[in-house]
């Protein structure tokens, strides 16, 4: 009796270790990410929906030339999550659909304000590969029961594709029109009911060649730092306060270097919690607390997640 109890507390712990990805918006350097190297059971599968809400200065892509933006976002997301063994060492996929409604107003390159409304598609498709190089053996779910996290350490690689809806005549666009490429090292310690989280990334971006009106616009890539301070309560319930940090993204366009070079900040908080040993819910908000160019919004969201596999 004493081991099924325990089981299903761990089933419960474990519905919270994926990293579900908040807003695919174009910058993605900005994305809070708790638990991102957190250890799992190989063989789960994990089926996520989310919707979040942005307002302010927000946009799917924030190196167009727009000044006093007040835009408006809802982005309905869909994940899919599968853990499994590499080289004995515990390992992810995940592969994040959203979709987005935007409207607001902004001004042209300090030109007359300009309104767009309901401009709504499908947004890029990002793929993601994480592995734990130290501190996360492959573990079955039977024996993560007896798994105790001390030090994590773990790199991942972010591919997002250039799939969603994109017009060359319109400034405002879901889609980038381009790849990125993000990978990152991350570190997770644990101290008690304690977590503590660092990470570092690049976000590094191929060539638009067909920008607004048939230009051609290049990125510098965007250097991100966050850390995030976890605490977890009992029946796997968990907090998190988080915090990012980016600078970078200076762009070119036709030739001419734009004075865009983005250096953030920004503050986030967390709460997970279960609803049964399948299901659970994740609630979230973010918010920039110092932007030198764009990205200057507030976010706020909700996730069902849905788990199978692996003897759950």
């Amino acid at each position: 009796m004493r081991d099924k109890k325990r089981g299903n507390t761990v089933g419960l712990i474990v519905l919270f270790c994926v990293a579900f990805m908040v807003m695919a918006n174009g910058a993605r350097a900005q994305t809070l990410e708790p638990r991102m190297y957190s250890n799992l059971p190989v063989g789960l599968n994990f089926l996520l929906v989310g919707y979040g809400y942005s307002q302010g200065e927000v946009l799917v892509d924030p190196s167009v030339p727009l000044d006093d933006l007040n835009a408006r976002i809802h982005m309905p997301v869909f994940a899919y999550l599968r853990s499994f063994a590499v080289m004995g060492r515990a390992s992810k996929v995940d592969i994040v659909l959203p979709f987005a409604w935007l409207s607001g107003s902004a001004k042209v390159e300090g030109q007359e304000e300009r309104v767009y409304r309901e401009i709504s598609g499908l947004a890029d498709l990002s793929v993601r590969f994480n592995i734990n190089l130290y501190g996360a053996p492959a573990l079955s779910l039977k024996e993560f029961a007896s798994y105790r996290q001390n030090t994590i350490f773990g790199v991942s690689l972010q591919v997002t594709a250039p799939v969603g809806q994109y017009d060359s005549s319109r400034l405002v666009n879901i889609s980038s029109h381009r790849w990125t490429f993000k990978p990152e090292i991350g570190l997770s310690q644990a101290i008690g009911r304690w977590n503590l989280e660092t990470s570092a990334a690049l976000s590094i971006y191929t060539t638009n060649n067909n920008f607004w009106d048939g230009k051609i616009r290049k990125q510098n890539p965007i250097l991100s730092l966050q850390g995030h301070t976890i605490y977890n309560f009992k029946r796997g319930v968990w907090a998190s306060f988080d915090i990012t940090f980016y600078r970078g993204g200076q762009t070119t366009i036709d030739g001419e270097v734009k004075n865009d070079l983005q250096t953030n900040w920004r503050l986030g908080a967390t709460l997970a919690f279960p609803l049964n040993r399948r299901n659970s819910i994740k609630l979230y908000a973010s918010s920039g607390v110092y932007t030198r160019t764009g990205t200057a919004f507030s976010l706020l969201g909700i996730a069902w997640q849905y788990r199978w596999g692996g003897g759950v």
